[in-house]
């Protein structure tokens, strides 16, 4: 697949230029991925293809960088992204109720969007704050000690933003 009149190129002439300054270096693949998912907030398919071609690599070897380390996604996630610790001190304090008051709430599993794009909601392995157990994110903001009724007041926080 490439860039034609009727589909658009994807890449911007940053990410161009980015490609360009790391094309002969080891690991230069995860590093232009990174580079295409802070730009889109996910890795899109049009972009996949257009990568492998400016680095003379198959789309495969792509779809397996990108499927093998969770950090990348394929689909573009809601505004507000709700990551839930399931570490081992997270999922022992409450994680599992977390994500099961994340889906009552908002309507929507693991790993999906809301219907408005409004919330997604994904499992991390481990924030890293295991002393505030259990933890979730909201864009990054780390919340601690969180229960259910707490959960469902951080959505209510991020609601509209």
């Amino acid at each position: 697949m490439t860039a034609t009149a009727e589909n658009k190129k994807l890449l911007t002439p940053e990410i161009d230029a980015f490609i360009a300054k790391w094309i002969d270096k080891p690991g230069n693949l995860i590093m232009v991925l990174h580079r295409v998912q802070e730009e889109f907030g996910f890795i899109p398919r049009q972009a996949a293809f257009e990568v492998a071609e400016a680095l003379s690599v198959p789309v495969a070897k792509i779809y397996g960088v990108i499927t093998f380390y969770h950090f990348f996604k394929l689909t573009q996630p809601g505004k507000n992204q709700i990551a839930v610790c399931m570490g081992t001190a997270c999922y022992l304090k409450g994680g599992q109720d977390l994500i099961d008051e994340c889906e009552r709430k908002l309507g929507v599993g693991l790993n999906t969007v809301t219907e408005d794009g409004e919330f997604s909601v994904e499992a991390v392995r481990c924030i890293g704050c295991c002393g505030l157990a259990p933890v979730i994110t909201v864009n990054g903001e780390v919340f601690g000690g969180v229960d259910t009724k707490q959960m469902a007041k951080i959505i209510d926080q991020f609601e509209g933003k």
